[in-house]
């Protein structure tokens, strides 16, 4: 959550950090910000409006010069407002309360210990202006400065407990910035004459692609035209200068463009037959070693699975566990990984952990996969649509998704595409452990080539979906029902019509039905129901007829061959065709479409959900 840009340069790079908070803007937007060093001084534009809203203020402030940091924020400590917003100048013991001092410092994540480091600060005459953890930090940081921003940086960094990735200039410094990074993602940006940070290369793109990744821990100085890297050496508690691989990154600034749609949200949600496409675009057969080296070794020593995953992620593993069960008959235990860590569980060192996440910094789930490390679980997997991210870099294998840039907070391509990642897993794991044979392949394969067909026969309901849309946006509240494999996918539909339309919706088996949920079913709760045609079909049918019985109205997604009829109280969109074990990546799409136009009815901001940010890189 939350994107920083920053550069050093001879030119004038406001327009630069403006267009790199505008890529950012999906991973938070309660406020935004940016901080030059201009005539000499600290100058920045601060706004609780959007990224565009800023950039006006910026042209009409006079803000231009060659250094400077920028962010754009979702909020932890204190509201969204104008003092919250960063950067943060710092306001030394002997500053007027008005006016700005020396550092200037944008901040990512959550610092622990900020109560006792700013009762300290207080206690040294430094005066606070906003509710923020963030602006402790720069006020430590000037405490700690005298004459070298580096030194200042690397001595205040080793006071903060928790997550962070910063960049902090000075005024007495021009043409140089200080990023430093632990527990968020910190990129730089190289080029000839001039330097850059970000939160995501993307934010960069079109300007260079040369891409420095930093590890946990480091600190980097830009300065015009070159740069140092450093980092804490734990056994000597010294920092040392490290080198660091530089890349090149293609994140094509296209990735943001909005094109002929209404929103990201819809655009992505068409994009996923072409995402499928490129996802399995490689894949020739089934083999473990399609997830690294020395997988097959690895595969046919686990004897068990462990997937830690949050939000849509974790709906994707809850029906990985299916298929895990059922095809390669192997025991699946899936954790949200913001508990798993926190609770007494029983290590298996013959575990196979698979972790899933659409942007690979997910914070929780990096904790948690360390965790299950240090428990003695050394077989990790992870299903990540981004090959730079942290994420990769923990686990021992990988299998990159290639959904592309996916900009709305609401996930789609990135879920359909993690669930193409977990049925390869499935069958790999299966072959591995000799429960699949060379028919059984060759049937999967051919389904999983013809899903981008599927995908885009479901797409055409589109018109269908648009008229429920119009019911749902008076309703308050919706109840999604699935069973087996489709009850992950339930919850995924509850969670997306929840995120974007703010509709109270709660997903259950619905078999639980009568175990309570059943008492809030009146004609005014829609009642969703996912309803493929599998062997539990015919106990789908008499759930529904309770939810008939009492009242409810029905919204049924049923396969063509259910025989399930539209009548009064009974509204039916016949699903293309039945696709198996595949089913759930095709039953989720008009789940999204409902969303989607549900929200759209509502006039809510779809791709920017209130409270909410794509990137969870706080914990």
């Amino acid at each position: 959550m939350c994107g920083i840009v920053g550069a050093v340069s001879q030119r004038n790079i406001v327009p630069i950090l403006i267009e790199g908070l505008k890529r950012l803007e999906y991973r938070g937007y309660d406020s935004c910000g940016v901080a030059v060093h201009q005539d000499g001084e600290l100058k920045r534009a601060r706004s609780t409006s959007r990224v565009a809203e800023l950039h006006s203020q910026t042209a009409e402030d006079g803000i231009a010069s060659g250094t400077g940091i920028a962010h754009t924020r979702w909020a932890t400590h204190g509201v969204p407002a104008v003092h919250n917003a960063h950067p943060h100048f710092s306001h030394g013991p002997n500053a007027a309360a008005a006016t700005a001092g020396r550092i200037a410092l944008v901040h990512n994540g959550i610092i622990e210990n900020h109560d006792e480091l700013r009762a300290e600060l207080k206690g040294r005459g430094y005066e606070f202006h906003s509710q923020t953890d963030t602006e402790v930090i720069a006020h430590l940081v000037d405490h700690l400065y005298h004459g070298d921003l580096l030194e200042a940086v690397q001595q205040a960094i080793t006071r903060l407990k928790g997550a962070y990735a910063i960049a902090v200039f000075s005024r007495d410094e021009p043409h140089r910035v200080i990023g430093a990074r632990e527990g968020s993602p910190l990129v730089l940006g190289v080029c000839e004459q001039e330097n850059f940070l970000a939160s995501d290369a993307m934010a960069l793109a079109g300007v260079t692609d040369q891409i420095v990744y930093l590890e946990e821990g480091d600190v980097v100085d830009l300065q015009l035209g070159r740069y140092w890297i450093s980092h804490l050496d734990a056994a000597s508690n010294r920092f040392e200068t490290v080198q660091r691989e530089v890349k090149t990154v293609h994140a094509h600034s296209g990735a943001a463009e909005l094109g002929p749609y209404r929103h990201y949200m819809q655009k992505e949600i068409f994009e996923q037959p072409v995402a499928i496409a490129n996802t399995l675009d490689a894949i020739t057969g089934i083999s473990p070693e399609i997830f690294g080296d020395g997988a097959f070794s690895a595969f046919k020593e686990i004897d068990s699975v462990l997937i830690l995953a949050c939000g849509t992620s974790y709906y994707s593993g809850s029906t990985a566990k299916y298929w895990l069960e059922s095809i390669a008959k192997i025991p699946t235990s899936v954790e949200i990984a913001s508990e798993y860590r926190y609770r007494d569980s029983v290590p298996n060192e013959r575990t196979l952990v698979v972790t899933i996440s659409q942007s690979g910094e997910t914070a929780d789930t990096l904790a948690a996969l360390k965790h299950a490390r240090s428990l003695g679980m050394k077989h990790t997997l992870t299903v990540c649509n981004v090959a730079t991210s942290a994420m990769v870099r923990e686990c021992q294998y990988s299998f990159i998704t290639r959904a592309g840039a996916e900009i709305g907070v609401a996930s789609t391509k990135a879920f359909t595409t993690q669930l193409v990642g977990l049925f390869l897993l499935t069958l790999a794991l299966a072959q591995a452990r000799g429960k699949l044979s060379d028919e059984q392949e060759a049937e999967h394969l051919k389904a999983l080539r013809h899903l981008p067909v599927a995908v885009q026969a479901v797409l055409a309901l589109e018109p269908q979906v648009v008229a429920w849309s119009e019911a749902f946006a008076r309703k308050e509240n919706a109840l999604f029902l699935g069973r087996g494999l489709h009850y992950p996918i339930a919850l995924e539909g509850a969670l997306k019509l929840k995120e974007i339309s703010y509709i109270h919706a709660e997903a259950y088996p619905a078999g639980e039905l009568k175990h309570g949920p059943l008492a809030l079913v009146t004609s005014e709760m829609p009642v969703v129901t996912v309803a493929p045609n599998d062997a539990l079909l015919e106990k789908l049918k008499s759930n529904m007829q309770e939810v008939r019985a009492r009242g409810g109205e029905l919204f049924v997604f049923a396969d063509s061959d259910t025989r399930i009829e539209s009548e009064s109280g009974v509204h039916v969109i016949r699903m293309p065709e039945h696709y198996g074990a595949l089913s759930p990546i095709l039953h989720v799409i008009p789940l999204q479409l409902l969303a989607y136009h549900t929200a759209c009815a509502r006039g809510t901001d779809v791709d920017k959900p209130r409270n909410l940010a794509k990137s969870v890189t706080v914990e």
